[in-house]
Order: C-alpha cells, then structure tokens, then sequence
C-alpha cells in the first residue's frame, strides 16, 4: 500500500508539475499569524522641546508608526492586515490659523447674534403742533439731542412704526361713577391694538395683583380678563361736623353712641378726622415694570394706566419706581379719571400739602419718561384715549447716539431734544440711567 501511495503522488508531480504541487501543500499547512508590533517606550517629557498637545503628545518631531514583524516562514501579510500610517499633523500654531469660524448667516438653523454697544442710547420722541396734534414729515437735521448740555450728532433716526408691549394699568380705588365709565369702556382697548402688539393686565386698589401676563392683544384671553378687572369702586365718605352724632352728642354708658366717634378714635377733639384712604400706585406701576423690563428690546415698552393719580400707602417711593423706569427703557402713559381730569380741579391736584395724600402723581411719571397724559371725564373719552395714545406710542420718531460719557457709573444723564421749528412740542424723556443689561 506504500508503494502504491508513492507512485501515486508521483504521478501527480508528473502531471500537474512543481507550482501544483506546492499549492496542495500549502493548503494543507497552516499560516502562521503573524506575531503584534512591538511596544516602543514613551519618551519622558523632560526630553522634549516643542510644543505639547493633549493627547496627541509632542508635535515637532511625528513618530512614525513600527513595522511589524513577521517569523521566517510565515506567510506574507494580505492587503488588509497591513496598517496605514497616520495623516501627518500639522504643529499646534498652524492648526489654530487653519481654524475658521463660520458667520451666522452661512450656517444652517444658526441665530443671528447682536452686539449693543453700551455707550448707544435710544431716545423715542414725539412732537405735537399747537392743537395736540401729532407732527408728521420731520427730517433728521430738524433734531437737536443734548446729553447734559453736550450735543451730540444723530447715529440712528427712524420714523418706522414699533410694536408694543403693554402692561396696562386698572384703578380700582375709584369712586363708584367713576369706576363704571371705566368698566364701561375697556371693550375698546383691544381695538386700538394691532396683531403685533402685547398685553399684560394688572389692578390695583389696597395692593397690587397680575391678572394675567403678555398676551397676544388680537387673541380672545384679552376679553376675558379685561371682564375680570371690572370692579364696583368705593364710596366716597363724607364727614359730619354738625347734628345729633357731632361731637359725641348721643352717649351710652358714658361712651359714644357710634364708635368711630369716641375720643381716640376717627373723632378729635371738636371736629372728625376721615380714615386714610389706600392707594397703592407706586407698587401697582413697579410690579408692572418688572414684568415689562424682560420683553424683547426691539419692542416699544409702554405702561398704561387709567387712575385718578392718587397714592398712598405704597411701599416703593415715587423715586425708586421713576429710576427703575428710565434704567429699563420703559414709557409710561395715562388716562386721568375722576377728580384728576375735572377742569382746574386736575391742575390743583398736582399740587402737594405737607402730611397729606398724593392726590396726582401720574403726571410726574409721564414727564420723567417721555409719555403723555391725557385727562377724560365721559366713557367716550376715555375710549378715545386708549386709540390716541396706543398710536402715539406706536409712531414716534426714534432717534440714536453714542454717548461719550463712562460706562462704568450709573450717574443720572439729562436729556434735552430740541426741534428747530417754531410753535411744536416736543415729548421725550428728560434723562436715563445707565444699565449693565444693554449688552444682553
């Protein structure tokens, strides 16, 4: 059987010859695998001169990757078991060049930034002509701006129309009558509003409340809240210095017959002194303004309020809340009611006895800010009101300067804004505090 097992592998070598031959061998020994590169040291670091990357260690001179080594006899390595060398690196000064950033507007989905500089400041303004009505067709060389007796020439001037972002203002401390002209006429505040604009309802009375944020000024929430401000008013208390109850006159068990009349109590001694009224407009115009100060400022931010001006018993002083005004850009506008638009009466109310309550401060916010007050009697006044100031915020005339003064104090600067035109009024704030939140 040797034999014949021999002469049959040398008939194959006859036949298929030596490269055969060697083929079927092969197929039946197997490859050896080649054994794995070999691990080179790391050098230290304290030999090392150039610059060093994390994680990619020293760049100045680029390792080159082992050859891998094979045993004698062993199969060469097929195209796939042999490694690729590494793409060169360039050193870490060329790749930070290399770097480049893409502008907003070429990448997709990205947000366009904005830089304020903080030295800009905005200064809305409105003219008036002799009648009250509003002045159209102004140029930039008709305007003069003054930042503390200092002009300055005009970077921006627009007459494009903004849109609004209102925190409108209820009294509901208001006399009875009063009170129902305005309930009366809040079905007309929307009207005077675009789709673009926004309002935030508040109301106020021994307190102030939110009764709602900014909402859309078209939407149907509107409606709904403006229905949930209307209030029944106060009654007005009159004092009776004469009769049966002056003075104590009726007593029982040595004790007044009314309480409030006992001594020590709303009675003096020969006449009767009337509970303090509460009207809380300070706070009411500060919580509006906080609201209002984190809106978009592209938008007009404008603080509505229909009161009859009184104030007492507010926690925040008139000129705290006037500061955070003029430090956040905010106008405020108003329509008087009641005592405050009453012919002659309104002008006396402006007025301030020592020891006594505010009976109108409105206007001394619409002057600090550069808003306008408008006092009404009737409900069709003051409908007509909510139309004339809503588009007197809405077109003023926007002017822009870069002011030299430091941006590190928050000093008060005046503002004067002149126009060289006989007979016209102009409205604009009288000054401004600067604020870190511009660069936002």
């Amino acid at each position: 059987m040797t034999a014949l097992l021999g002469s049959s592998l040398c008939l194959t070598s006859m036949v298929l010859g030596p490269v055969a031959l060697a083929q079927t061998q092969q197929t039946t020994t197997p490859a050896a695998v080649p054994d794995a590169p070999a691990p080179q040291a790391t050098p230290p670091l304290s030999d090392v001169d150039g610059p060093i990357t994390p994680g990619r260690g020293s760049e100045t001179t680029p390792s080159t990757p082992p050859e891998p080594t094979f045993r004698p006899g062993s199969a060469s390595p097929t195209p796939a078991q042999q490694q690729t060398p590494p793409p060169a690196q360039l050193p870490a000064s060329q790749a930070k060049d290399d770097v480049q950033t893409v502008p907003a507007e070429e990448g997709a989905g990205s947000l366009t930034k904005i830089i304020v500089n903080v030295n800009f400041v905005e200064v809305p303004v409105t003219v008036k002509d002799s009648k009250g009505n509003l002045v159209a067709g102004l140029t930039q060389r008709d305007f003069k701006v003054f930042e503390n007796n200092v002009r300055y020439p005009l970077r921006l001037f627009s007459v494009d129309p903004r849109a609004l972002s209102i925190a409108f203002v209820i009294d509901q401390s208001l006399t009875a009558d009063v009170m129902a002209k305005v309930n009366d006429s809040l079905g007309a505040l929307q009207g005077a509003l675009t789709s673009y604009d926004e309002v935030a309802v508040f109301k106020y009375s021994n307190g102030a409340q939110e009764l709602t944020g900014f909402t859309g000024a078209a939407g149907n929430r509107l409606p709904a809240v403006l229905a949930l401000a209307k209030a029944t008013g106060t009654d007005e208390q009159v004092p009776s210095l004469d009769g049966p109850l002056a003075n104590c006159s009726i007593t029982k068990n040595g004790s007044c017959a009314d309480p409030n009349l006992q001594q020590g109590r709303s009675a003096g001694g020969s006449f009767m002194v009337l509970p303090k009224e509460i009207h809380t407009l300070n706070d009411a115009i500060l919580n509006a303004a906080k609201e209002l100060s984190t809106r978009p400022k592209e938008r007009r931010r404008i603080i509505y309020v229909v009161s009859d001006g009184k104030e007492y018993g507010s926690k925040a002083t008139l000129r705290e809340v006037i500061r955070y005004l003029q430090t956040n850009k905010i106008t405020l506008y108003a329509t008087g009611v009641g005592a405050s638009a009453v012919w002659g009466e309104g002008y006396v109310s402006r007025l301030h006895l020592p020891f006594t309550m505010y009976d109108n401060i409105l206007f001394k916010y619409t002057l600090a800010t550069g808003g306008d007050f408008d006092s009404e009697r009737s409900m069709n006044g003051i409908e007509k009101s909510y139309a004339k100031i809503a588009s007197e915020a809405r077109t003023q005339y926007t002017l822009g300067y870069l002011t030299h003064e430091s941006i590190y104090d928050s000093k008060y600067r005046s503002i004067d804004v002149k126009v060289e035109r006989p007979g016209l009024e102009v409205i604009a704030k009288r000054g401004y505090y600067p604020s870190g939140q511009d660069n936002r």
